[in-house]
């Protein structure tokens, strides 16, 4: 009876131990899986709130010059909430999302995401929280933003755009890789991003396009593309040709719902092709 008990112990824990290796070969898995639904679902809020962020610039009456200067840029970057304090490298900070046009085919790339840090907040806003887009001008400043660690203002130059009303776009350093833009509590400027540093973003990549991919896959070979960022990209395209006039936002579904709809499965045959523009000057 002693060696009955002994044996059924013994194989008692055996399945204990058995299930236990089971469990932790089978979870990991799941939990990835979800961490990566997780990092897709925020780079797709992300990429909403930059085409929102976008919008408001275009329309605003105090960023004329800004309109005017877009027309000739060739990487946009949009950060649409930086944060005093945030909780990211080299403190406030945010995430944003990056895209380059072909100089060649005048066609749109991207996203690509990315965080940046050591943002520092002028004190003639003191706000908590700010929207900013910048411009790469030059070649160098759209590869610059390619690579991960690059240190605004020491590895690329960079200056602060012309805002508010009568702001003059040709008094904008036109020579300089990369122009800023920022708005706080509805006023535009008072950030300065001299000094700040951009970091990719590979996990959000990877979510969004389902792919281990670098900047320069999404943006200049293009081997990959999502339908979701279409949006996007489009409000981009109108925004380059359009330049000074303001872009008319048509009536489009909520950001959720869009998410709700779109695919997020990676579309890999074929960068996305923005749709035609018609511009009535």
């Amino acid at each position: 009876m002693k060696r009955k008990i002994e044996f059924w112990r013994t194989r008692g824990t055996t399945l204990v131990f058995s299930v236990i290796i089971l469990s932790l070969s089978i979870f990991p898995g799941i939990l990835v899986t979800h961490a990566v639904a997780d990092d897709a679902m925020d780079a797709r809020h992300l990429a909403d709130k930059a085409r929102l962020t976008l919008e408001t610039f275009m329309q605003a009456p105090e960023t004329q010059a800004f309109r005017n200067l877009v027309v000739n840029a060739r990487g946009v970057f949009i950060a649409p909430q930086i944060l005093r304090g945030a909780f990211v490298v080299g403190g406030s900070g945010g995430s944003g999302v990056y895209l380059v046009r072909d100089m060649r085919t005048n066609s749109w790339a991207g996203p690509a995401f990315y965080t940046l840090g050591g943002v520092s907040f002028g004190f003639q806003i003191g706000g908590e929280a700010s929207e900013v887009v910048f411009l790469a001008m030059t070649e160098r400043g759209v590869n610059a933003l390619l690579k991960s660690g690059v240190k605004l203002g020491a590895d690329v130059g960079v200056a602060v755009g012309p805002v508010g009303l009568g702001a003059d776009a040709s008094t904008a350093n036109l020579s300089v890789d990369i122009l800023t833009f920022s708005r706080s509590k509805g006023l535009y400027g008072g950030i300065s991003l001299a000094g700040s540093v951009v970091y990719v973003r590979d996990d959000w990549n990877t979510a969004y396009y389902g792919l281990n991919v670098v900047p320069s896959d999404i943006l200049v070979s293009k081997t990959v593309s999502n339908r979701h960022a279409l949006g996007l990209l489009n409000l981009v395209a109108r925004a380059t040709a359009l330049g000074g006039q303001d872009v008319k936002v048509p009536e489009t579904k909520s950001p959720e719902s869009r998410a709700q709809e779109s695919n997020p499965s990676l579309e890999r045959d074929a960068p996305v092709q923005v749709e035609d523009i018609d511009i009535k000057k």
